[in-house]
């Protein structure tokens, strides 16, 4: 296998039988999350948590989707302080005062799963924790922002106004993403707001909203592996996911434990 998933062809609207697929899917990678977050301490490698990630998503006979996409090498993404996304786990020890973002996604009968959290590492200075806590709450002010019949971009246009509001910056390169059947379909969700997105909010979609805000400037570089993005100036930042579904009246977040607990409100309190 290649890796290479193809172009986009499925539909930005999901069956219902996909959804309750979505559900537990959804379900299975809030799990993911929080089977880590014990081990997220100055001392532990990336690497480690990544291998705790792997095994924990077999364990539930499924698949870690970015193992192999796109030639990816690892099954989750760790960024650390200034990496804004895609950060690759390796053998660097997290150090007291880092921030980390832990993303999972799996494959699960027939469907992804897509969220991630911010973990704090020892003891954070305040302006990191503030970052990281306005970033959460960005991005449930996207998630509450979801209605059908509304345009797409009245979720960055939120996303956008809590972070200026904040004088925090809005990384525009990467965005959210529909998601189902494939790990990433068709669907654009970004988080500023562009006058020309006027897709509208229809029940049964369902899509990726996961900000990344940063404390400096938003303008990003690529390092040579190709994948990991990270903050031209150096400045921290943060990003949280979830993958939602737009309901007849509003929105339902799918990755969430079957418990209902949600990994992006526990972990920080």
């Amino acid at each position: 296998m290649t890796g290479n998933p193809g172009p986009a062809i499925s539909s930005n609207v999901r069956t219902e039988e996909e959804i309750q697929r979505m559900r537990l899917a959804g379900n299975a990678a809030a799990e993911v999350l929080l089977e880590v977050q014990p081990f997220v301490q100055p001392g532990v490698t990336t690497d480690k948590i990544d291998q705790i990630a792997h095994e924990a998503i077999l364990e539930r006979n499924a698949y870690p989707s970015p193992l192999n996409y796109r030639g990816y090498p690892k099954s989750v993404c760790t960024s650390v302080n200034e990496v804004i996304c895609h950060g690759i786990p390796d053998s660097r020890p997290l150090a007291d005062g880092d921030i980390v973002n832990v993303d999972v996604t799996l494959y699960l009968n027939g469907v992804h799963g897509d969220t991630s959290v911010m973990f704090f590492v020892g003891e954070v200075d305040e302006e990191s924790k503030r970052l990281v806590l306005e970033t959460r709450t960005a991005l449930y002010a996207g998630i509450h922002s979801v209605k059908p019949g509304e345009p797409i971009n009245t979720i960055g246009r939120t996303i956008e106004n809590h972070a200026r509001q904040h004088n925090l910056g809005v990384v525009r390169e990467f965005i959210g993403h529909g998601i189902g059947t494939e790990f990433h379909s068709g669907l654009q969700i970004k988080h500023y707001y562009d006058p020309y997105d006027s897709t509208v909010i229809v029940p049964g979609m369902t899509f990726t909203i996961e900000p990344m805000l940063t404390l400096g400037s938003p303008t990003c570089e690529m390092w040579d592996d190709d994948w990991t993005a990270v903050t031209r100036d150096g400045s921290r930042t943060a990003q949280f996911e979830h993958t939602v579904l737009v309901t007849e009246d509003g929105v339902e977040i799918l990755t969430k434990t079957k418990d209902g607990v949600v990994p992006a409100e526990q972990v920080l309190g």
